[in-house]
């Protein structure tokens, strides 16, 4: 295990490289980090940077500007003698320093960064503009640092989210707010739900759907309530979530209508199509999603979008995620989605993301679908599988992905199986299985469905006996 030394260590070897050693300040910095990382020093949480002073006063103590930034703020907080656009200037520097890197923001949050953020953000409930800089400095603390939301700061979301909800300037800060509270954080995301999060969130969308960069954000802070990503906690609420946000909120309908008015946004159009993809935990949810609309959208943004290898690879992976229900497969099918999908898959061939999403798209439409098997066979989705494992042979999900889809192609098909083998798919399985382990079983299928000589071990020979000596 890495190990971990204060920033004031850090900040004291520095000082020593330029004080005893004469080194100049960018010499010491370089030093200082270099001796760290030989020890095995984890620095992630560690700002990198020389301290200075407000001044050229040598006997000032010298701090980092994060710190500095932040003191303004304390002294504001208590004092009446800083003008408003004082403190608005030291918030928006706080902010800044904030985004420069996660090292900042920790040290901010060590020095006690949060409370006098909240502070802030309370006292300036009712002026807008003063609370979006408030908000805004509170959305750069906590990226990252979701363990520093406690109850007062919860019941201060949900409120400006319920009080600014005709504001999509305020709303936008305030959803990022949560957005970054709910990343890894299991116990935020249930208490933001109990208090009422989801339906203000899709009530954003819908009240301010013009908006691309509220859409983005009320999208992606939804999809993070599906998340099931806090090692912490054994088990989450992440399946809940997603059948409150469609059977309460009417979630689905909200963001296919949503991404109706963003089609030349692909940014918007890849966090919707994101979200989507995690609310289709249910096979009628997936059918629902298909009624609605969606894959008729999905369909159009692969063929008016496909040199969007970020929408791709999120539309891609809305279509894998429906196709979940053999009804929406055939619709797939018939919708003349193999073909665009392999399209895709050619035109970013040099795209490992691209290529595992198009692969696990057609592994799931070739799934107990024998037609459709014969579809991507002729489509050549096959050959577009081989493609991806020749030029990602160092990519273990293209590798996996592609066993599967050529196992499924086989499986009930075995007619197929020669056309594959000649495209020299027997090589390519068997160098995956060699290079990665975790292709072991999945590649061991797919050589024994291609009717490959395959050395398969036996895990337990069922033999009877006594359960006791």
């Amino acid at each position: 295990m890495a190990r971990r030394i204060t920033q004031e260590t850090f900040d004291a070897v520095v000082k020593e490289n330029i004080e005893e050693f004469e080194m100049d300040a960018e010499e010491a910095l370089r030093e200082a980090v270099q001796q760290f990382e030989s020890q095995g020093v984890d620095l992630s949480c560690i700002v990198k940077a020389v301290p200075v002073s407000l001044s050229d006063d040598k006997q000032e103590e010298q701090t980092h500007e994060i710190l500095q930034a932040l003191d303004s703020l304390k002294i504001g907080k208590d004092s009446s003698n800083l003008t408003d656009t004082d403190l608005m200037a030291a918030l928006k520097e706080f902010t800044q320093q904030c985004s420069v890197e996660f090292a900042q923001r920790y040290l901010a949050a060590q020095k006690d960064a949060y409370p006098v953020i909240l502070s802030y953000c309370k006292k300036s409930v009712e002026e807008q503009e003063d609370l979006i800089a408030s908000l805004s400095a509170l959305a750069a603390l906590t990226d990252g640092q979701p363990d520093l939301l406690d109850l007062e700061g919860r019941h201060l979301l949900v409120e400006i989210l319920s009080k600014y909800q005709a504001d999509a300037s305020v709303l936008c800060v305030a959803v990022r707010t949560v957005r970054h509270c709910c990343l890894k954080h299991e116990q935020n995301r249930q208490d933001l739900v109990k208090a009422g999060v989801l339906p203000l969130l899709t009530r954003a969308i819908t009240q301010h759907s013009g908006c691309a960069e509220l859409v983005k954000e009320a999208c992606a802070a939804l999809r993070f309530m599906t998340f099931d990503d806090d090692v912490r906690v054994t088990f989450g609420q992440a399946h809940e979530h997603a059948k409150i946000i469609v059977l309460e909120h009417n979630g689905l309908k909200v963001l296919v209508e949503a991404a109706k008015g963003h089609l030349d946004n692909t940014s918007v159009l890849s966090e919707l199509c994101a979200t989507l993809s995690r609310l289709a935990v249910r096979n009628e949810f997936c059918q629902d999603i298909c009624d609605l609309g969606g894959l008729k959208l999905m369909m159009t943004l692969l063929a008016d979008s496909y040199e969007s290898p970020e929408l791709v690879r999120q539309v891609l992976s809305a279509i894998r995620a429906i196709a979940g229900n053999d009804d929406v497969k055939d619709a797939v099918v018939n919708a003349g989605g193999v073909q665009l999908i392999v399209i895709a898959m050619n035109r970013h061939i040099s795209n490992p993301s691209v290529c595992e999403q198009g692969c696990a798209c057609l592994c799931v439409l070739a799934l107990r679908k024998p037609n459709n098997c014969k579809v991507i066979m002729e489509n050549g989705g096959a050959l577009a599988a081989v493609q991806a494992m020749k030029t990602h042979t160092d990519v273990v999900n293209v590798q996996k992905q592609a066993c599967m889809l050529l196992r499924n192609l086989v499986s009930r098909m075995r007619n197929l199986s020669q056309p594959i083998l000649e495209m020299g798919a027997e090589a390519l399985i068997t160098q995956a299985l060699k290079t990665h382990q975790d292709c072991a079983d999945v590649g061991k299928a797919a050589l024994r469905d291609l009717g490959c000589q395959v050395e398969l071990r036996e895990l337990w020979t069922g033999k009877h006996g006594s359960l006791t000596n």
